[in-house]
């Protein structure tokens, strides 16, 4: 009995240091999990941190209200980008003879590389319309593609797909006509309760065919209290409703030219609320972005 008894002892003892060995080791991989969590959550927030910081960057870059406010007075910007920085951007300049010109696009992809290619567009159309006085629609877009497409080096045959769609304006308030030019984005034109739209050209900013077919314009004779509309393709795209579709173009349009009899600020807030309701709990699958201007 005393042999079976010690034996058994021995036997506990040795199974309590494997026991203890095993607890040893799980609290060391365990140690060795927190650590590596604790490293992934800070560089998770220095990375969030630096997106932030170029968030902050972006909004610095993208014109200003006031700018805005001397296109129109009356006017709303609606923005909301899927990510913290956004692929879209909107750009606007008056210059010293009576003209505003102004421009909505959208960049290849969203969040850090549509914010970069955003940053590209922006100080590319500065250096075209600002530093070099061109105020002619086409011609801008046509010296932004050449710029676009050499920055990337976009070469043909195998060329990256990196670029962006785009509609721009110039107003002359002189005669109070618009020139518009567009990469696939089209312009808007409320007149009374009639939307006419004004096609873009069915091309982007950057490598689209191997010969380069230059970018077309139209003038248009605006009328007091005519609103223009700039849009991306995000708001019509967003996935939402009881079936979980898309929204697509008609509706927008008619609930622009529903909520047009309101003031530019209530319309912003009727569109947006439209949008959000719409979404629900679907996800943002794109940047959005809808421009309102009004002729005084």
């Amino acid at each position: 009995i005393a042999i079976f008894i010690f034996n058994r002892l021995q036997v506990t003892r040795k199974q309590n240091i494997i026991i203890e060995n095993q607890k040893m080791e799980v609290e060391l991989k365990n140690e060795e999990i927190t650590h590596q969590k604790e490293l992934v959550e800070e560089k998770q927030k220095e990375i969030i941190d630096s997106i932030n910081y170029a968030k902050r960057i972006q909004q610095a870059v993208l014109t200003g209200d006031d700018v805005w406010s001397r296109v129109s007075k009356e006017h709303f910007i609606l923005f909301k980008p899927k990510d913290i920085v956004s692929g879209d951007f909107y750009w606007a300049y008056n210059t010293p003879n009576n003209r505003s010109v102004f421009a909505l696009a959208d960049c290849t992809g969203h969040g850090v590389p549509g914010g970069f290619m955003s940053m590209l567009g922006n100080s590319f159309l500065n250096e075209i319309v600002v530093e070099n006085k061109i105020f002619k629609a086409d011609e801008i877009l046509n010296k932004l593609r050449a710029k676009i497409i050499h920055a990337l080096e976009q070469k043909g045959g195998t060329q990256q797909k990196d670029g962006m769609d785009i509609s721009l304006c110039v107003w002359n308030k002189i005669d109070n006509t618009l020139e518009f030019a567009g990469a696939n984005n089209p312009l808007w034109l409320l007149r009374g309760e009639e939307l006419l739209e004004y096609k873009a050209d069915k091309m982007p900013i950057g490598t689209y065919l191997e010969n380069e077919v230059p970018f077309s314009s139209v003038t248009i004779e605006l009328q007091s209290q005519d609103i223009i509309f700039l849009s991306t393709d995000g708001y019509a795209d967003q996935f939402g409703g009881p079936k979980g579709k898309k929204y697509k173009y008609k509706p927008l349009i008619e609930s622009i030219i529903k909520h047009s009899n309101l003031s530019m600020e209530e319309q912003k807030i009727a569109l947006e609320t439209a949008f959000n309701i719409w979404k629900h709990q679907h996800e943002q699958v794109d940047d959005v972005s809808l421009i309102g201007i009004k002729v005084g």
